[in-house]
């Protein structure tokens, strides 16, 4: 492949084409070998200088599609979870429906009170003797991440909640922690000052190998916004109605007809959600 053929990252950053990306982005959706090969070969020949990566993403995208769609879903997780929006408010119960999964009770958009003044809290998640707040930074548009500004205003919050917290008798033993949960990236700067004051950050791909798709993989909660068998138009209907992830729909799968699926498609989403979130 020619070295030479520059691309334009979301960011508006120019980077080399690199095949050896490609191909990590579609093993990490879990696409067959001999499948791999095929896009690769496909998006290569249709290359050109200056071509978008999101303009590679859905060709990429189109041929799973086509080919395998649970893959296919797998690989749409970082647009899937930015279609959640436009507001953040689906991604916060989202993350709230993640931390149930592993265990937290979990509490979403509380009013908590400070030292200095009440803070609207994004998720109250406890665990044993954790009591944790937890923050949630939504992008709804590729190349945007949570910078310094967003960690320092964090913990601001964290610091005048903890005071408070640590005042009341039933929370005087607990550990009390704050994380930070984002859908994209960080940069270096929130990442290296959410180290030094013990934040736990999430982000895509942060921390490496543990990041928030290996959550949602690891637990097998994939937003619905991820599914290949539902048109936009019906993805947004379920997200209105609270219906964000694919084992939610799973276990009510008759809310499609409220939205206008028929039986058929209905069968075939199903079918697509218990390969998707292993529930075959």
């Amino acid at each position: 492949m020619n070295d030479e053929i520059h691309i334009i990252k979301a960011s508006g950053e120019h980077e080399s084409f690199s095949e050896a990306k490609l191909r990590r982005s579609l093993q990490r959706a879990r696409t067959p070998p001999a499948l791999i090969d095929d896009i690769v070969v496909s998006i290569e020949s249709e290359l050109e200088e200056g071509m978008k990566t999101s303009e590679i993403y859905r060709k990429a995208f189109s041929l799973l599609r086509k080919n395998d769609r649970p893959v296919a879903a797998r690989y749409s997780l970082k647009n899937a979870l930015m279609e959640l929006g436009p507001t953040g408010r689906p991604f916060e119960h989202f993350v709230g429906e993640l931390m149930k999964a592993e265990g937290f009770g979990v509490k979403v958009a509380q009013i908590v009170p400070g030292v200095c003044v009440k803070h609207e809290v994004d998720v109250v998640a406890t665990k044993s003797d954790r009591h944790i707040m937890v923050e949630c930074k939504f992008h709804n548009k590729p190349g945007l991440r949570s910078d310094v500004k967003i960690s320092l205003y964090v913990q601001a919050r964290f610091e005048d909640v903890e005071r408070e917290w640590k005042k009341q008798s039933q929370h005087g033993e607990k550990f009390h922690e704050v994380w930070l949960v984002t859908n994209t990236k960080f940069t270096s700067d929130a990442t290296d000052y959410a180290a030094c004051v013990g934040m736990h950050a999430i982000g895509w791909n942060y921390p490496l190998q543990n990041g928030l798709e290996a959550h949602i993989e690891k637990n097998g909660l994939h937003p619905i916004t991820c599914l290949t068998t539902l048109s936009k138009s019906h993805k947004r209907e379920l997200v209105e109605k609270d219906i964000l992830t694919c084992k939610q729909l799973f276990a009510d799968l008759k809310v499609l007809q409220s939205v206008g699926v028929s039986e058929p498609k209905t069968s075939s989403v199903a079918d697509e959600i218990k390969n998707l979130c292993h529930l075959i």
